[in-house]
C-alpha cells in the first residue's frame, strides 16, 4: 500500500485538493497553458559515488486511478494484482546517469514517487491492496541495507508539486528543481557544504535517544536517519521524549487563550482555544465550540495524527495543523498567536524536535519536510509551477 504522505496543508480556505497525500493547490494564471501528458526529468548525479544508480517513478495514475509506474518514455503501467504474502512486483527500475553524467527521462501525470538507489535495485513487493513501500523502520525489511531516497510529485491539470522529503528518513542528499513557464529555475533541497554528515554528528551529540536514529550497514556505512516518529516505534527514543513540552503546554492554555489563524489569506477567521478538563476545546467568533483535542503524546505530535488528526477540511484540519507545527518547533509557549512564522522563535525550547531542527539547520536555504505539516509558514522544500517546463532532481555528494 502507498505509505502516509502527510505533507498537506489548506494554503487557502478555498482552493486545494489533495492528490495521493501530496498537496495540489490551485494554480495561478500560469496554468492557463495545458499541462502535456508527461515533462521531461533531467536526473544529474553530483553525488560523487561510483556505484550504479537506480530510479523509479510509482504513483497513482491521475487519469486511471490506478497504481502503477512509469519507464523511462513515460508511458504508465499498472501493477499487476499482489498476493498474501506480498510477491515481488515487477521490475520498474531505470538505469540512472553515472557519476558526473545527466539523463532526461519523463514522468506523467502522477501522484507519486521517484525514488533512487545506489549500488543495488530496490525490493518492491505487491500486496493484494497494492504496492508496499519500504518501511526500513523494519529490520526484516528486504532494503534496510540498501542506500535509497525517494522525492515526492504530483503532476496535474494544474502543474507541477515537486519536493525533497525527510519526512520519513534523511538519507541520501539530493536538490529538486522546476523550470517555469517564464524560462526561469527554481530549486531546494540543497545542503550546506559538509551538511549531510553534520546533520548526523548532530543527532550523535543530542542528548536523549537521538543518535539512536542512526541507521547503518554492517560493513560500518552510514545509510540514513529515521525520522522520529519512526524512532518511537523502534526504541530508539522513549515515547516520554515531548511529554514535558506537551504538558507544559497543556497548563499555559488552561489559564489563558491560544489563538489560531489557519488562513493566511482569511486573517478574520480565528478559532480560540482553551483547555478544560484536560481537554483543549476551540470555538470560533461566535463563541461555539468547533473541535476538540485531548492531550497529545509523543506520537501523535511527531506524526501529526492519531490524537492531532487533521482531516482535509476548513476547521479541524487547519486547526490541528497548525498545532502540530507550533508543537514541532516549540512555539506554543512563547507565541499565543499560531502559526508563528518567524523561523527566529523555532526549536528553542530544550524539549523539540531536534530531527526538525538539525535537518533546518545545515539546508542551504533552510527549507526540508522534516515534519508532515512543516509547510506551515511555507519551510517546506517544493517547488511549484503551473506550466512546468521541466523538472530535475540532483544527487548531491554525501560529505
Amino acid at each position: 500500500m502507498l505509505a502516509r504522505l502527510k505533507h498537506r496543508v489548506l494554503a487557502t480556505a478555498a482552493t486545494a485538493a489533495l492528490i495521493g497525500g501530496v498537496l495540489a493547490v490551485e494554480a495561478p494564471s500560469t496554468a492557463g497553458a495545458a499541462v502535456p501528458d508527461t515533462i521531461p526529468l533531467t536526473l544529474k548525479n553530483d553525488s560523487g559515488r561510483s556505484d550504479p544508480v537506480y530510479v523509479y517513478t510509482l504513483g497513482t495514475s491521475l487519469t486511471t486511478g490506478q497504481q502503477g509506474w512509469a519507464d523511462a518514455s513515460g508511458t504508465f503501467h499498472a501493477w499487476p494484482a499482489g498476493g498474501v504474502p506480498p510477491v515481488p512486483a515487477p521490475d520498474a527500475s531505470i538505469p540512472g546517469p553515472a557519476a558526473g553524467q545527466s539523463k532526461t527521462i519523463r514522468i506523467p501525470k502522477l501522484s507519486g514517487r521517484i525514488y533512487f538507489s545506489y549500488g543495488r535495485k530496490l525490493d518492491f513487493r505487491l500486496a493484494t491492496g497494492g504496492l508496499v513501500q519500504p518501511a526500513v523502520q523494519n529490520p526484516s525489511d528486504p532494503n534496510r541495507d540498501t542506500l535509497f531516497n525517494w522525492s515526492e510529485y504530483t503532476l496535474n491539470g494544474d502543474g507541477l508539486w515537486l519536493n525533497s522529503t525527510q519526512m520519513d528518513m534523511f538519507s541520501a542528499p539530493y536538490a529538486v528543481g522546476v523550470q517555469r513557464s517564464d524560462g526561469t529555475t527554481v530549486s531546494t533541497g540543497h545542503l550546506k557544504s559538509g551538511g549531510y554528515r553534520a546533520v548526523f554528528d548532530a543527532l550523535r551529540a543530542q542528548p536523549g535517544g537521538w543518535g539512536g536514529l542512526i541507521q547503518t550497514r554492517s560493513d560500518g556505512t552510514v545509510l540514513r536517519a529515521l525520522s522520529p516518529g519512526h524512532g518511537l516505534e523502534t526504541g530508539a527514543l522513549p515515547a516520554s521524549v515531548l511529554d514535558d513540552y506537551i504538558n507544559r503546554v497543556w497548563q499555559k492554555y488552561a489559564a489563558s487563550t491560544l489563538t489560531v489563524t489557519p488562513f493566511a489569506d482569511q486573517p478574520g477567521k480565528k478559532f480560540y482555544g482553551r483547555v478544560s478538563g484536560g481537554v483543549m476545546n476551540f470555538t470560533d467568533g461566535t463563541g461555539a465550540v468547533v473541535t476538540s483535542f485531548s492531550k497529545p503524546d509523543a506520537d501523535s505530535v511527531l506524526g501529526c495524527h492519531k490524537l492531532l488528526d487533521a482531516p482535509n477540511d476548513a476547521v479541524r484540519g487547519p486547526i490541528s495543523r497548525t498545532l502540530c507545527a507550533g508543537f514541532n518547533r516549540s512555539t506554543l509557549l512563547t507565541n499565543p498567536d499560531q502559526p508563528d512564522t518567524s523561523t527566529a522563535g523555532f526549536y528553542r525550547d530544550a524539549v523539540t524536535n531536534h530531527y526538525a531542527r538539525i535537518i533546518h539547520d545545515r539546508m542551504a536555504d533552510g527549507k526540508a519536510y522534516a515534519f508532515a505539516f512543516d509547510d506551515v509558514g511555507h519551510q517546506e522544500s517544493l517547488v511549484h509551477d503551473g506550466a512546468p517546463q521541466q523538472a530535475y532532481l540532483t544527487l548531491d555528494p554525501l560529505n
